[in-house]
């Protein structure tokens, strides 16, 4: 039986929703990368009574709380969490740590691993199945939307994100991303995509997004993801001061990224976080060297990331016996 349980969790990009029609009985799907950073890292023991410490503590004790009152009734832990995923950026990071508590949770009772039962269980995928599918495999994957009988939307592609590709963020501490009760709000306020949208959408990734990975050809790649952030961007628009992106100084500097030679510029979900692509490390510290001060002076901060092509790494320490 397992004494301590590890589990790093990373974030993820929503490069878009796919279908906010929903006529064939589907809504929502979805397109998401797995990055290498930032990261959720906690750690689980038994205890006497229930401790949780470290960032987001709050939210991890009510999620400890709802695990184990599903996977370990009467039982009680020590949760420490080491560093979070920046909330309300567009990194899900909500989810993977919820995914995270419970997947610990889990190796340490000896109780098969299950991400999208405990998405569901833990209230999360409500419109997204990303996140528990990047937490399983890492990569790209593209969720399948919420049909009538949907637990958690499946994950119906994935693909390996090219090694020598990089992601460039943009962030702005300034900005927070529509969340909580405001987010529920805004997709309920929000009138049907039309079916010609969502077409559009679905036929981008699947006749040029997934093929431009498969040949690990960043052009077309990049292409498809900035027709998709502006259709998935117009779409949002209403909910977010009338523009694509949360932050104007997040879109400028996309924007300025993508005119200096970055591609696939947009907003991961409801940012204010905002990304670019580049086809290999030295590019983009060179992108990174003539735009950082400019940035800087904004307010900004410009990073540069790989895609991580695995899930959440679960570890597990076992007590010896006497």
């Amino acid at each position: 039986m397992s004494a301590q349980v590890s589990v790093a969790a990373t974030a993820r990009l929503h490069l878009g929703f796919l279908d906010m029609n929903g006529g064939l009985g589907r809504k929502f799907g979805g397109l998401g990368l797995s990055l290498d950073a930032p990261t959720t890292r906690l750690t689980l023991t038994r205890a006497v009574d229930n401790h949780v410490e470290g960032p987001e503590q709050t939210r991890a004790a009510e999620l400890l709380a709802r695990a184990q009152a599903a996977l370990a009734p009467g039982a009680a832990h020590r949760l420490v969490i080491h560093e979070a995923i920046p909330a309300h950026s567009g990194f899900g990071s909500g989810t993977q740590l919820a995914l995270a508590v419970a997947a610990a949770l889990r190796r340490l009772e000896d109780l098969p691993h299950d991400a999208a039962a405990d998405a569901a269980l833990m209230s999360r995928g409500a419109r997204s199945g990303l996140g528990a599918g990047l937490f399983v495999t890492g990569g790209l994957v593209v969720d399948g939307g919420r049909g009538p009988l949907t637990q958690t939307p499946p994950v119906i592609a994935r693909a390996e994100f090219p090694e020598e590709w990089r992601v460039l963020l943009v962030s702005d501490p300034a900005a927070v991303g529509l969340h909580g009760a405001d987010e529920r709000e805004a997709f309920v306020a929000l009138p049907p995509s039309s079916a010609a949208d969502s077409g559009e959408l679905c036929r981008l990734v699947l006749m040029q997004a997934l093929p431009a990975l498969a040949e690990r050809a960043l052009a077309p790649f990049g292409t498809a993801v900035a027709r998709i952030q502006e259709v998935v961007g117009d779409y949002f628009a209403p909910r977010q001061g009338g523009r694509r992106f949360t932050s104007a100084r997040v879109e400028a500097a996309v924007d300025r990224l993508t005119r200096e030679g970055a591609t696939g510029g947009g907003q991961t979900s409801w940012g204010p976080t905002g990304f670019a692509f580049v086809e290999s490390d030295s590019a983009a510290r060179a992108l990174v060297a003539r735009l950082d001060a400019e940035a800087r002076a904004d307010g900004l901060h410009i990073s540069i990331h790989k895609g991580l092509n695995r899930g959440a790494r679960i570890d597990a320490v076992y007590a010896r016996l006497a």
